[in-house]
């Protein structure tokens, strides 16, 4: 079987409204061109992102971050103060999924962090409680990061309580499918709750730090060969369309 050549994007920072209309074009260029795509990106400035199905009026719930700037993902869960952190996405179409399917897929990603994060002697784990949820949605916590779905990475905090360091969430087309996720390296002011693995290791860590690394495990487990690229002038326009749409405009960030 020959080796699939994904294409790696590896962005600059960008606002809200641009990450999230990014990560829905890749959706859309998967579903053109049959072939996968990653991105890794962070954000500037800070950023609260809701999850798909949050009302915009509950950010009142977290006082920290009520000074970020607001976009809605495309995916569900809960919402995610984007700061010092590490954020990625991935589009392919169902043809690539690994066996498994989708549910797989968060496995893989997130067991190929798991080897990096062992590599510096921290001790994580997939959260993998199978048991549905009893607890009505209205009465979740806000934040994803205190939240539970099963392949979270989690691992013990430095006072000795469950921590959540990465999740991840999907959104599905008729033909392809986008998984994005976040990681947390360190606390941020907007969310001072939230420890990360700079935390949980004792010093900071860097982006480049942790994705190359997992760029190495993954195209292992995958089977694929990365092919760096940037986005063109013709596909950011395309991109462009959708924040001036719809993940710049209220009608969709505060459309719940």
């Amino acid at each position: 079987m020959s080796e699939v050549g994904c294409r790696l994007l590896m962005d600059p920072p960008r606002e809200g409204a641009w990450n999230m209309a990014l990560d829905e074009w890749l959706l859309v260029w998967a579903e053109r061109t049959g072939q996968p795509v990653f991105r890794i990106y962070q954000w500037r400035p800070a950023t609260l992102s809701l999850g798909y199905f949050q009302q915009w009026q509950d950010r009142r719930r977290h006082r920290a971050s009520l000074d970020c700037p607001m976009v809605r993902r495309p995916s569900g869960g809960g919402a995610i103060v984007h700061d010092r952190e590490l954020t990625y996405s991935l589009a392919l179409p169902y043809s690539l999924l690994p066996q498994g399917g989708p549910s797989a897929l968060y496995g893989l990603v997130h067991e190929a962090l798991l080897e990096v994060f062992s590599l510096w002697g921290l001790a994580a784990r997939l959260w993998q409680c199978s048991c549905p949820s009893t607890v009505p949605s209205s009465e979740e916590p806000f934040l994803c990061f205190q939240r539970r779905s099963r392949w979270d990475i989690v691992a013990d905090g430095p006072d000795g309580r469950e921590v959540k360091l990465v999740g991840s969430a999907q959104r599905r087309t008729r033909t392809a499918l986008l998984q994005h996720g976040s990681i947390l390296l360190g606390r941020s002011p907007a969310a001072p709750e939230l420890p990360g693995v700079s935390e949980l290791l004792g010093r900071p860590v860097q982006s480049e730090e942790l994705w190359q690394p997992w760029l190495a495990r993954l195209s292992e487990k995958l089977g694929w060969n990365w092919i760096t690229d940037s986005f063109t002038a013709p596909e950011l326009s395309e991109a462009e369309q959708l924040v001036r749409s719809k993940y710049g405009a209220e009608s969709w960030t505060l459309r719940r």
